[in-house]
């Protein structure tokens, strides 16, 4: 016996999809700034170890020499970015739902046991909700990286305008390495996000598009009250 039950509502599912063409435009037009000053590598001893990015990626991707886009495209998406972020927060709140997102006190805990079972090492997953305890650790942690964004792209795009946030973020190069680590943050959750989604299936992708969830209940046995004994 199948039953339909409402699992994401229409606000979560916009923010969400809005989010995904926003953020990789912002990373896209990113990468083109951070061309023009490409200084970032691991390097010990004089010895570079991991440098970002090689040069094959620019040229696959037709990076190089495209400064004043990547800028036009970042300066004008950010404030879509910043929107869509503030209104979901603020959904979040009114509505209740951050009570679903917000980690308690044991989630740092079950977490690892949803990793343990996530690869196959655990055989049983710790009880959930909405959402288990790994997710409400990655979306809360995700909310607050957006913040950092926010924050490190305003010290770097108006460095004395917003002197306070830039002193805050520990100067104008701290901030832009920040704003560099936090992308790379992006990048990451993306890889696991889509990753999870593939192992969860189709009816729970299907969901985040339609905010309904099919659900395979057992049927219930009726009893029937035995014969009277002659």
């Amino acid at each position: 016996m199948k039953s339909i039950k409402e699992k994401h509502s229409l606000a979560m599912r916009w923010c969400h999809w809005v989010n995904f063409p926003i953020l990789t435009v912002m990373i896209w037009s990113g990468m083109l700034i951070y061309w023009a000053s490409d200084t970032y590598s691991i390097t010990l001893f004089g010895h570079t170890y991991i440098k970002f990015f090689p040069n094959w990626f620019y040229t696959t991707f037709n990076i190089p020499r495209r400064l004043a886009e990547g800028m036009a495209f970042h300066f004008l998406f950010m404030w879509f970015f910043t929107i869509n972020g503030a209104l979901y927060v603020l959904y979040t709140l009114f509505s209740g739902e951050w009570r679903q997102l917000v980690p308690k006190r044991n989630s740092f805990k079950e977490a690892w046991q949803v990793i343990l079972h996530d690869l196959h090492i655990r055989k049983i997953a710790p009880p959930q909700n909405k959402y288990n305890a790994a997710q409400r650790i990655s979306y809360t942690a995700i909310i607050i990286m957006g913040f950092g964004s926010l924050i490190t792209g305003l010290a770097i795009y108006k460095p004395v305008q917003f002197n306070t946030l830039t002193w805050l973020c520990g100067g104008y190069h701290a901030a832009r390495i920040e704003h560099f680590v936090l992308t790379i943050g992006y990048v990451l959750f993306f890889l696991v996000h889509v990753i999870q989604v593939i192992l969860a299936g189709w009816g729970n992708f299907q969901s985040v598009i339609t905010g309904f969830e099919v659900i395979n209940q057992k049927p219930k046995h009726i009893n029937t009250p035995a014969a009277d004994e002659k």
